[in-house]
């Protein structure tokens, strides 16, 4: 397959300017009612730029850069992760029929849920692990044990020791699962926690802690000199990036917490939408669409934020796992030949479940100079029995994507302070303050209701999504250099703190505070 025109910069391609152009003579939002279904989701995508043109020249755009190739070669496992010579093949964890060495980690973790089940053993579990180690796992408990569960769940992350500390308390050492989770088995922040957990089992009395540990891994190697036995590490692979760890043995936690049919659930829902982004035409393909939208909207309106705003308080955790999601993969500026990219590239994402996000954030988005494109997520049905709370909670999510495309005129504002009493001049005074510039790009992600199905397809969405986004940009979604240099500067720092002499000269500011935390300890 030829790359030439996969590995040359956007800018340089006239397909580019082609979509450029016709994005720039688009309608603030589409004239018509514009959704794709696609894995029991509804992605109602009315509210951003578009056009038939525009149509037209993202087919165009994609051709060029071998979507239909690329996006196979993600699918069958091939080395898309080109700047560190693996795969990206977490759709693999989520496919009914996977390889052998998938398939048999798959059944032993399900194993491992189902004996401590029927034993009804570990009243708690303290998860320990950070990042794609931790996010995704505390997006699920959170969805699915919202209401309650017979196990008591904590997440470790921070190496902060309050994390730990907080992590810990209460709890009863004896009745206690510790689940280690690191890729490599060396990330600081992971391992420091865990020796301060084995810890506090021994100042219990419990003679051998390593009994209550499991591990998870790809290197259980580091795993086995750590002290634990084979039948205590559950493994997964260098191609799955931390990022997509909960496809992966990742999820034992969760299905320890909130069941084995909730990860089997959000597995099945992640296939559907799998099969949709590798099978669907592209003006139907919901990942390729979200993903154009999300394009049209950083690299040439020149929004520097994505907003989430879930309807949906199970879904507090959702924002961050999609931030790391976003953030990490597409927080690149060189494309895969080394060479700046000429455009902007992933935006800043953030968020807070809605109806708080409204009194917090949403005057900005409203009215603000800058203003960002959201995404709405919410579910269609409730999953409680109060109504009117979904009812209104519903009204609040629609009324405020209404504002952001629609917004409000000088005249209808002055009509508005006329009919609350105001006189004609106190009204046009006002009024002024009162206009919204409307046309501000949104999406409205709508579940029938909060499933593992739908939340895995959700989830599976936003991968593929970012998998086109970094396609279209030229870079690579799957590495993270960024994150790798500030560990190497950490680990001499750590040293020095404690005394070491310095390896390498630091810049001022590093160095005044090296000295005087080591002077004032």
């Amino acid at each position: 397959m030829s790359v030439s025109t996969y590995t040359q910069p956007l800018t340089t391609l006239p397909e580019w300017q082609e979509y450029v152009d016709a994005i720039q003579r688009a309608p603030r939002t589409s004239p018509t009612v514009r959704i794709i279904e696609a894995g029991g989701l509804h992605l109602d995508l009315t509210g951003q730029v578009y056009s038939d043109e525009v149509a037209i020249h993202i087919e165009k755009l994609l051709e060029v850069r071998q979507l239909s190739a690329r996006r196979a070669a993600l699918i069958d496992g091939h080395p898309v992760n080109t700047t560190e010579g693996r795969a990206a093949w977490h759709t693999q964890l989520r496919t009914p029929r996977p390889t052998v060495e998938v398939a048999e980690e798959r059944k032993r973790a399900l194993e491992f849920v189902r004996r401590s089940d029927s034993e009804r053993r570990w009243r708690n579990i303290v998860h320990i692990g950070i990042g794609g180690s931790d996010w995704g796992v505390r997006l699920v408990v959170g969805a699915f044990g919202y209401a309650g569960m017979w196990r008591n769940i904590r997440f470790v992350a921070n190496i902060d020791g309050h994390a730990v500390e907080g992590g810990l308390a209460g709890l009863d050492p004896r009745e206690t699962l510790v689940v280690v989770a690191s890729k490599s088995f060396r990330t600081a922040e992971t391992l420091e926690n865990a020796k301060r957990a084995i810890e506090w089992m021994q100042a219990a009395g419990i003679h051998n802690p390593l009994n209550q540990v499991i591990a998870i891994t790809a290197n259980p190697k580091a795993a086995l000199s750590w002290g634990l036995q084979e039948n205590q590490i559950f493994q997964f692979w260098d191609w799955v990036g931390g990022r997509f760890s909960i496809w992966s043995a990742v999820s034992v936690a969760a299905g320890l917490a909130v069941g084995s049919d909730v990860v089997a659930g959000l597995q099945s829902g992640a296939k559907a939408m799998d099969d949709h982004f590798l099978n669907a035409p592209i003006k139907d393909n919901a990942p390729v669409q979200l993903a154009m939208a999300g394009i049209a909207n950083r690299s040439i309106l020149n929004y520097g934020s994505l907003n989430i705003s879930a309807y949906d308080s199970r879904l507090a955790n959702l924002i961050p796992y999609i931030q790391q999601l976003e953030m990490e993969s597409l927080g690149k500026s060189v494309d895969l030949n080394g060479e700046l990219i000429t455009v902007p590239t992933g935006p800043a994402v953030w968020g807070m479940p809605g109806t708080d996000a409204q009194h917090t954030f949403f005057q900005w988005l409203h009215q603000g100079s800058d203003g960002a494109p959201v995404d709405f997520i919410a579910c269609q049905n409730e999953d409680h029995t109060w109504k009117e709370h979904h009812t209104q909670l519903l009204a609040h999510c629609l009324a405020q994507r209404e504002a952001l495309m629609t917004g409000k005129t000088y005249e209808q504002a002055i009509a508005e302070c006329i009919s609350a009493g105001l006189s004609e001049t106190k009204a046009r005074e006002l009024a002024k303050h009162k206009i919204h510039p409307g046309g501000r790009p949104s999406n409205l992600i709508m579940m029938r209701s909060l499933t593992p199905f739908a939340l895995g397809a959700l989830l599976a969405l936003y991968e593929h999504k970012v998998f086109v986004q970094g396609l279209v940009w030229g870079l690579n979604p799957f590495d993270q250099w960024g994150v790798e240099y500030g560990k190497v500067l950490t680990k001499d720092i750590t040293a020095e703190l404690k005394g070491a002499p310095a390896r390498t000269p630091h810049d001022a500011s590093t160095q005044y505070w090296i000295d005087r935390i080591n002077s004032e300890s």
